[in-house]
């Protein structure tokens, strides 16, 4: 098993230590992220919303640990620096292209959501992760027989489809319909993780809709 500890997930911030050296998103304050600050190797940012690039964050982690390493792809780049990140710190990466960071080798992968999103293919020594949040699909995406699967399951469609139904007809503004646009669906999830596990894999549901009603998505 490859050890994971979830800082925070969902719209109130998100930020996941995989394998106590890598930090995946960064959309919490310093104090989450603080106790896990001095083992960290590798920074993997996904894209610029503030769920998930907390530039406050950012600039005390780089400045308290100056050799730590800062990956992105290339639309995160100048908001990086912007945060007072040294560019020397900062490594661009290539959707689709392996890059080796001793500790691991890393795949970003492309994703589909209001503004330009990677997921991440993560190989240690001890066994692959596969990362994805904040995407409407996982089209030609494949990560067979993985390790450890977090992947976004942010709502349920029976249920989303009956609130949006309810809120239309009462007249009132349904952001379920921006969901649906942006975010995974447990069925979409469970699909990509069916036809992707092998023996002994696992998965966990992250970035799960918390509705008015404070109602949640599972985690497994």
């Amino acid at each position: 098993m490859i050890p994971y500890q979830i800082i925070s997930t969902g719209s109130q911030g998100n930020a996941v230590v995989i394998n106590g050296s890598v930090l995946v998103d960064c959309g919490v304050p310093y104090k989450a992220v603080e106790p896990f600050a001095k083992s960290l190797k590798l920074v993997l940012l996904t894209h610029i919303h503030s769920d998930h690039f907390r530039p406050p964050t950012l600039r005390k982690l780089s400045a308290e640990r100056p050799m730590l390493r800062f990956a992105c792809c290339r639309w995160l780049a100048a908001p990086l620096v912007e945060a007072e990140v040294p560019p020397q710190n900062i490594d661009i990466l290539s959707p689709g292209t392996m890059y080796g960071y001793g500790i691991c080798n890393i795949i970003p992968v492309r994703l589909t959501h209001n503004v330009p999103n990677c997921g991440y293919k993560i190989h240690f020594p001890a066994g692959k992760v596969f990362y994805a949040t904040d995407t409407n699909n996982l089209n030609g995406i494949t990560a067979r027989h993985y390790d450890l699967y977090m992947v976004e399951a942010n709502y349920e469609d029976e249920i989303i489809q009956a609130k949006i139904a309810e809120k239309k007809a009462a007249g009132k503004y349904a952001y379920e319909v921006h969901a649906m646009r942006n975010h995974l669906s447990k069925a979409k999830c469970d699909s990509f993780i069916y036809r992707n596990i092998g023996p002994g894999g696992e998965y966990v549901y992250l970035h799960c809709h918390v509705d008015e009603e404070g109602e949640e998505c599972e985690e497994n």
